[in-house]
């Protein structure tokens, strides 16, 4: 697989990722419910979100805060195919960026703050660093 291939690919599992982390969301409401609806409030989840507390409220966190990474490395990505900054280099940054962005939900359904704080921390340092490298010389 080329350098490009993989930072296309890392792209689209970082859209993809939102997604991934809406299941145990929706699995969450489904369990807790609302009290004027059983199950998953397919009628108002949005309001159904704000109620959840524990695990629910984690996975509404992780999967909000997906979109957010996004929102920062699809920039990323796209400027490396517009500047041809395309490297071995900066595949490698691709995939650890999605390695870091995949513990980080897997920490917060945990949990584990520290680590979940760590991963996003190098996860965005990821993205931001290959903004960096598009910079001319």
């Amino acid at each position: 697989m080329s350098d490009a291939q993989i930072i296309i690919y890392s792209l689209i599992y970082a859209a993809f990722l939102p997604y991934l982390a809406k299941v145990p969301l929706a699995y969450a409401m489904h369990k807790q419910g609302t009290k004027f609806r059983p199950g998953y409030d397919n009628k108002q989840p949005r309001e159904q979100q704000r109620q959840l507390t524990g695990f629910g409220a984690r996975c509404l966190a992780a999967h909000e805060n997906s979109f957010e990474a996004l929102i920062i490395y699809a920039p990323a990505v796209l400027l490396l195919i517009a500047t041809d900054n395309v490297s071995r280099h900066m595949a490698i940054l691709a995939l650890a960026f999605m390695c870091f962005r995949t513990l980080y939900v897997i920490f917060y359904w945990l949990d584990w703050d520290k680590l979940r704080s760590l991963s996003w921390l190098l996860g965005i340092a990821c993205a931001f660093t290959m903004m960096v490298n598009c910079l001319p010389s």
